[in-house]
């Protein structure tokens, strides 16, 4: 554990007092030993608190609904993969041979539940307000850049809407391409605006974030954002 040790004073300036809790935190349940499970269901009650709590203070004028929208953007799947990807967990996570072998430390849903076992160690091995310096620390950008919560509605939805009230056609959504093995799939989805003569692109790791992806990007050209 000493490089995982290293990796994370340098990343996170945190040193462990158990080594062990850091070595449970990174060990899928592939592999033998102690798995994260446990701490990652403990880390992700400390998390949404901790969340919960910036957002509240940062937006002092939302309602629950908007809060509630703005700490879901912060804390699901997708976000919390992009942040452990950013700090190089997959790099030291603690796989089966089966999951090493299929890409296991690149897999969203790994990295998301590394990222929250990381947090629940931190809070048995020195407390709630160490564990609230640590998320907040990897959350420091993304608290700092908080979208408008109308941005955080659905862009699908928004775009329909938008065509709508102009009474436009809706728009069409059409897979272009599925790249990758079973278990790592990307697929590639392109939104046109048949009327307006306009295309967007999206691209990702299912086929509705792909055609959320597009949608957004063509509100963005629609609203002149963009070209």
């Amino acid at each position: 554990m000493d490089k995982a040790q290293s990796w994370l004073d340098k990343t996170l300036r945190y040193r462990f007092i158990d080594d062990d809790l850091l070595a449970q935190a990174l060990t899928h349940r592939s592999a033998t030993g102690k798995n994260n499970e446990r701490l990652e269901f403990l880390g992700d009650a400390v998390l949404d608190f901790v969340i919960s709590d910036a957002v509240f203070r940062r937006r002092p004028d939302a309602d629950e609904g908007d809060l509630s929208k703005l700490r879901a953007s912060l804390v699901k799947d997708t976000s919390l993969a992009e942040l452990a990807a950013d700090l190089g967990i997959g790099e030291h996570l603690i796989l089966g041979s089966g999951e090493r072998k299929t890409g296991g430390h690149r897999r969203e849903s790994i990295l998301a539940d590394a990222l929250e076992a990381i947090f629940g160690a931190v809070f048995l091995d020195s407390g709630y307000e160490a564990a609230v310096e640590i998320i907040e620390r990897v959350f420091k950008d993304r608290l700092e850049e908080l979208p408008d919560a109308d941005e955080l509605r659905d862009a699908k939805t928004r775009l329909q809407e938008w065509l709508q009230a102009r009474k436009l056609q809706l728009p069409d959504y059409e897979l272009s391409s599925v790249t990758g093995k079973a278990h790592e799939q990307r697929f590639a989805v392109t939104c046109t605006v048949i009327e307006l003569s306009q295309t967007t692109d999206g691209e990702s790791t299912t086929r509705r974030d792909a055609e959320q992806q597009a949608a957004r990007r063509m509100l963005r050209i629609l609203s002149g954002e963009s070209k």
